[in-house]
This record gives structure tokens, C-alpha cells and sequence, in this order.
């Protein structure tokens, strides 16, 4: 590994730096993996197959939630999964065994593979800017594990009951394949996670100048429209879980309009002070 300064580094050099971050990192997500797999059983029954439950805690919410509104009879609150999971190719169980422990290392080694990704990006910092590691790691790590709880305990309960219970016709049976259901909760779960870095990677485009709080503030009701339609398509046909979806999403992108704003300020001031 190179030894040399950063800022004196060849394009080389910074490509030997990147390889050595991608195997520690991979590193740490099979080492996770394989602690993964001793509890691979409470995995898959509580949570790959929790939302398939009708007593799961997110129909149980959004039921109390529709009652407090005063809607009586709800369709949440009479929830039916009328579909089976089935595997249909030879090592299919295997694959998924393997897969399903790699995605809880990713998930779970996200904060190392954050702090060596700060470790790539660091030199080309200002020496003010390397002291916020600590709290650039622990914001963007808190960011990505809510949005993984957001995806799993919101969006992905509210599909697999969508989906689940959808039918076009009386004579077409849901037997959904073992690979379809697992990849849904998994995209969704790791999409939401990365989705709340918005914060993050507005404050990092601000930096660049890419992004200004004008422009996030003229494309907002644009963003707002998208993020309804999302919210109508993923949640069962009642406003009040496409509000409950739409909020926090909504939250987070006026939260990346106040850090933008609070970016360029600071560059003001500072270019004001030289």
C-alpha cells in the first residue's frame, strides 16, 4: 500500500488506495456474513417472513392509525396473505441462504465501509473539515439505519400486503417465487437506506457546487409529486398511509434544502473573511 502523501499521490497510487477499500470493506461484510449465518433461523422466520404475518406490527399500527381517524372497517385491519413462497429452482434455498447473510453484512458493516470510505476522500479535505469523521460517520450511519427500519417496517409490509392480497382475477392463485419476495424486502429495505443519505449527499453536492438551495427549494413541488406517486403505488388505497409513507421522505428533503442553504453561508463567510 502506498505510503507516499495523498496530495502527492499518483493516479496509480489512488487506484492501489481504492482496491485495498474495496477488499476491506468486502472483507468485512463476509466476516459479518458468516455471523450472520448462526442466526440465519431467527432471520428468516421473524423478519425475511415477518411481514408476511397478518399480526405483523406495521398492520397492527396503520390499523390503530385508521381507527384514531375515525375510518371504521378498514382493509388494514383485516389483513389476509392468501399466497404461498415457493422455490422453484434447484439451489434456490442456497442461493438464498447465502445472499439473504451477505445483505445483513452490508447492512450491518455499512458504518466500517463509511469510515473507509472517509479515509479515501480525507486528503482531499481542508484540515477544518477532517475533524467532523466522527460525526460524519455516525450521522450518515443513523441516516442509513433508519431508512432500512423505514423500508422494512413501512414499505415493505405495505407491498407484500398490496401485492399479496391483489388480484385480477378469482381464477389466478398468488405463488409467489422465493427470489421475487426476498428481493422486494431487500431492495426496499437497502433503496430506504440509501434514499435518507439525501441529507449527506446534499451537503457533498453543495461542497461541489453542484446543488444550491434555489434550485432545491424551485424543483420541490416536483419532488413532492413524486414522491405522492410513489407513495400511492407502494401503500393500500387510503390517504392516510400514502401521508404516513410520503412524510419522512418529505421531512428529508426539506432537512437537505436547510443544509445546502447552511453549506453555502459558510463558504460566504469564509470567502467574505479572506
Amino acid at each position: 500500500m502506498a505510503t507516499s502523501s495523498p496530495k502527492e499521490m499518483s493516479f496509480l497510487d489512488h487506484l492501489e488506495e481504492l482496491r485495498w477499500l474495496l477488499i476491506r470493506s468486502t472483507a468485512a461484510i463476509l466476516i459479518l456474513a458468516c455471523a450472520a449465518f448462526f442466526i440465519s433461523d431467527f432471520i428468516f422466520e421473524h423478519i425475511l417472513f415477518g411481514p408476511k404475518d397478518p399480526n405483523f406490527v406495521t398492520y397492527q399500527f396503520f390499523c390503530r392509525v385508521t381507527q384514531f381517524f375515525g375510518v371504521e372497517n378498514a382493509d388494514i385491519c383485516n389483513v389476509k396473505m392468501p399466497f404461498i413462497i415457493q422455490n422453484t429452482n434447484m439451489g434456490g434455498q442456497v442461493s438464498f441462504l447465502i445472499w439473504t447473510c451477505i445483505t445483513v453484512g452490508f447492512i450491518a458493516g455499512f458504518p466500517f465501509i463509511l469510515w473507509e470510505i472517509w479515509k479515501f476522500i480525507g486528503p482531499a479535505l481542508y484540515e477544518t473539515e477532517k475533524k467532523y469523521a466522527k460525526a460524519f460517520i455516525i450521522v450518515s450511519s443513523l441516516l442509513f439505519f433508519l431508512g432500512v427500519l423505514f423500508g422494512y417496517y413501512i414499505i415493505t409490509p405495505l407491498s407484500v400486503y398490496f401485492f399479496g392480497s391483489f388480484s385480477a382475477s378469482s381464477e389466478i392463485v398468488n405463488e409467489f417465487n422465493l427470489e421475487s419476495y426476498t428481493s422486494m424486502i431487500k431492495t426496499s429495505s437497502i433503496a430506504c437506506g440509501l434514499l435518507f443519505e439525501l441529507p449527506i449527499l446534499i451537503y457533498f453536492l453543495t461542497k461541489l457546487g453542484l446543488v444550491t438551495p434555489s434550485f432545491l427549494r424551485k424543483y420541490r413541488k416536483y419532488a413532492l409529486i413524486i414522491v405522492l406517486i410513489l407513495a400511492a403505488i407502494i401503500t393500500p388505497p387510503d390517504i392516510i398511509s400514502q401521508i404516513i409513507v410520503a412524510i419522512p421522505i418529505m421531512v428529508l428533503y426539506e432537512i437537505s434544502i436547510l443544509i445546502s442553504l447552511l453549506v453555502v453561508k459558510k463558504e460566504l463567510k469564509q470567502s467574505t473573511l479572506k
